[in-house]
């Protein structure tokens, strides 16, 4: 795909920049080395190659999932107003 300059100063006017026909010349001659960069990652076959999430391998480090706490949820029940088999009483909100 390749851009006139008339393309370029109809997507500017649609864009409302007012460029000239310099910046136009230059942004033309821009979008179009894009386009081709484009095409040419397009024409590559990639269809052996599976998905990667991430440009390189990273791994993300995981500690040990171990217990650094003792259970203290009697001790906390022990002071609250309303408990009842295992779960904390609260009054009724909405009627």
């Amino acid at each position: 795909m390749s851009l006139s300059q008339d393309d370029v100063k109809r997507i500017a006017a649609l864009a409302r920049i007012e460029i000239d026909d310099a910046q136009a010349q230059a942004t033309q001659t821009q979008l179009n080395t894009i386009f081709d960069l484009i095409a040419a990652m397009q024409a590559v076959d990639t269809g052996g190659i599976a998905p990667m999430a991430h440009a390189q391998e990273v791994f993300q480090r995981l500690r040990d999932d171990a217990v650094t706490e003792t259970d203290r949820h009697a001790v906390f029940q022990a002071i609250a107003p309303a408990v009842e088999n295992g779960l904390y009483l609260v009054p009724k909100v909405i009627e």
